[in-house]
């Protein structure tokens, strides 16, 4: 599995990114986006990947598999309460998007997902027979 930036660009001296969107009249629009953190644990059954995404409601969240890379896009939902007024704001509505290039080793098909109290976590099992295995010697 390898990391691909291209959906959004970390800027090293901050944590925001950058992503370029073609719109419906094909003119590019910048939009500010975070690359989460993310944590990857490899073990013989599959990998285990940890997403930061404070903030972040069930249904503004965007998991999906396409061409064997897996793309995780999200919107967090900042409340402001009605009496208050916002004196300084750097992100208002902070955006997350981060794309992953998948081996052919994992089966896509069978990826859980859970998000739980900022953390989304997908476990990608791997296809069966990629799947390291004992084979039994008999003596003959």
């Amino acid at each position: 599995m390898s990391d691909r930036t291209d959906l959004a660009e970390r800027n090293p001296q901050s944590s925001t990114a950058v992503a370029t969107r073609r719109g419906d009249n094909d003119a590019d629009t910048r939009q500010p986006r975070i690359a989460p953190a993310v944590d990857v644990f490899e073990d013989s059954h599959g990998i285990t990947l940890y997403a930061d995404l404070p903030g972040v409601p069930r249904d503004k969240l965007d998991v999906r598999v396409h061409d064997g890379n897996l793309y995780i896009e999200a919107e967090a939902v900042v409340p402001t309460p009605d009496a208050l007024r916002v004196q300084h704001a750097e992100i208002r509505a902070p955006h997350f998007a981060r794309a992953f290039t998948l081996s052919a080793d994992f089966d896509v098909s069978r990826i859980d997902a859970q998000l739980r109290d900022g953390v989304l976590r997908l476990s990608i099992p791997r296809r069966n027979e990629t799947k390291p295995r004992r084979i039994e010697v008999s003596v003959g």
